[in-house]
């Protein structure tokens, strides 16, 4: 089981996302809906895991979720953070990586295709069904 921080300034999207993180047994210990925010709920929760949007406002602009990703980075180079990303935003998801993200998904968003993410940058988690899929972003 994974403690995960959600981040995305869509209300609807951070209920989306964590309604999948639950569904797949994990504990959502924590949202945030901006970068600063995103930045000190990770410093003061340490989860096991972040969904990054990668695109929000505060501290550099449009790749504000690159930002965030770079100072928790810098605060703890070993976080496990998936960006979450929409399609025409290829660059940002490359300079995201570069930051030190370890994975990304594309929206739509489903509990499968978060199980599978999740599995990609954490070899301890293993999904072998998804029971409830009726979330979509």
């Amino acid at each position: 089981m994974l403690n995960v921080l959600v981040v995305d300034d869509s209300i609807m999207a951070m209920r989306n996302i964590s309604y999948y993180i639950i569904d797949l047994g994990h504990n959502v210990v924590g949202q945030a809906a901006s970068a600063s925010e995103a930045v000190q709920k990770y410093k003061e929760l340490r989860p096991d895991l972040v969904t990054m949007d990668i695109t929000m406002p505060e501290l550099d602009g449009v790749s504000d979720g690159i930002a965030a990703v770079k100072e928790i980075i810098s605060f703890d180079e070993s976080a496990d953070i998936i960006m979450v990303t929409s399609h025409g935003q290829e660059n940002l998801v490359s300079q995201a990586l570069q930051a030190g993200a370890k994975g990304y998904m594309l929206k739509p968003i489903n509990a499968q295709k978060l199980a599978e993410t999740i599995g990609t940058i954490n070899k301890n988690y293993h999904q072998d069904t998804v029971e409830n899929d009726e979330y979509l972003l």
